[in-house]
């Protein structure tokens, strides 16, 4: 009895492309090479399958990390710019793994396509270069924020309010309304001068008086002229914040008086204080302990003392000059600057104290010295 085998035909590792394929099927039976074909049809199937499986899988999970990322970033309150290009950044290396993983899983080989990219890369990053670092730059200006839109800084020679911050370039108003675009990359690696990080900064002036003023009493004069003004922060800058806190709590709380009719409302009882009545109670306590607390920790030294200062700078050709400096919140500079400067300008000469002007004092000889005259003493002389 005859008995036939079956030929046994290996499943290929990959799909067989171009003269590869038919010279396999060129020695084959029309069976064999039918089955062949067959299996590689089924192999390739089955890949594809997976490929698509893998692709609806890997998008699913690029949705999940794309909201991810976006409610995080929203959450922190983040640049919309700074959002956006991330956003984009990671949707796009995502799906490029994406496609990378597809293609290695339908056996087409993977490392032509991250050589043709790293090449590209390369060459559009030594094309790019400058626009690269200012790329660079912004991403970490929009990251580090060592200034923010409204920012009145001063940089690369240039100083204004920062109008808008840009990927590539930021764009600042000067004081008389010019816009000027710096590049990031340079803002990201020199140095920059941010006046409105600070709440609190010193006013300096410098003041000229004659030589016959008393500077006690000049010193005296203008340390209440600075007292006497509100802006300017008597000892503490602690203590000018709470001033400016309460002042604005007060009106606030003035306004919402104005719009109430008559009668205030009657305060309604929370529910939870019927269903829990030491509940209240504990409350208090825990807010008294929290204000002992903070009594006690504002009893540690740890304020430094910002009041007015006057002192003698230096005693010049024509005048006595005094520094005179000041602290006082952001917003008030330059309007205490200039209205200091009027200020002094009135009050000082109204109370005796005045402003010299430049002066030469020159000392002649006698007029016989002069022109050679005789130099014999009188005794000699008779």
């Amino acid at each position: 009895m005859l008995q036939t085998e079956m030929p046994i035909t290996v499943l290929p590792d990959s799909i067989p492309s171009g003269a590869n394929a038919f010279s396999e099927l060129k020695g084959l039976s029309f069976d064999d090479a039918m089955a062949k074909i067959a299996n590689t049809l089924v192999d390739f199937s089955f890949k594809l399958l997976i490929a698509i499986l893998v692709f609806y899988l890997g998008r699913f999970i690029i949705r999940k990390i794309y909201k991810t990322t976006l409610n995080v970033m929203t959450s922190r309150k983040m640049d919309a710019s700074l959002t956006t290009f991330v956003l984009s950044l990671v949707k796009m290396v995502l799906y490029f793994i994406l496609i990378i993983t597809i293609i290695g899983i339908l056996g087409i080989e993977t490392s032509s396509f991250l050589a043709l990219f790293a090449s590209a890369g390369v060459a559009i990053g030594m094309a790019l270069s400058g626009t690269l670092q200012n790329f660079a730059g912004g991403v970490l200006i929009l990251l580090l924020k060592p200034y923010k839109v409204g920012d009145y800084i001063e940089a690369q020679g240039y100083s204004g309010n920062v109008k808008s911050i840009q990927l590539f370039h930021t764009i600042i108003n000067t004081v008389d309304n010019k816009a000027i675009i710096i590049p990031n990359g340079g803002l990201s690696t020199s140095s920059i001068n941010n006046f409105s990080l600070e709440d609190y900064r010193r006013v300096d002036w410098t003041i000229g008086l004659s030589y016959d003023t008393d500077f006690a009493a000049a010193k005296a004069f203008i340390l209440e002229m600075l007292n006497s003004d509100s802006r300017v922060v008597k000892q503490y800058i602690e203590d000018d914040m709470k001033l400016r806190a309460e002042h604005k709590k007060h009106s606030v709380e003035s306004e919402k008086q104005e719009e109430v009719i008559n009668e205030e409302p009657e305060q309604k009882v929370k529910w939870y204080e019927y269903l829990i009545p030491g509940l209240k109670k504990k409350h208090k306590k825990i807010k008294e302990k929290l204000s002992d607390d903070i009594k006690m920790n504002a009893s540690i030294p740890k304020k430094v003392e910002r009041k007015p200062f006057v002192a003698l700078k230096e005693l010049a050709d024509s005048s006595i000059n005094l520094t005179i400096r000041a602290w006082t919140h952001n917003d008030n500079y330059w309007a205490l600057y200039f209205d200091m400067n009027e200020r002094f300008y009135t009050e000082l000469p109204q109370n005796g104290f005045s402003f010299p002007f430049p002066q030469l004092d020159v000392h002649f000889d006698k007029p016989d010295n002069i022109h050679g005259a005789d130099q014999t003493p009188d005794r000699d002389k008779q």
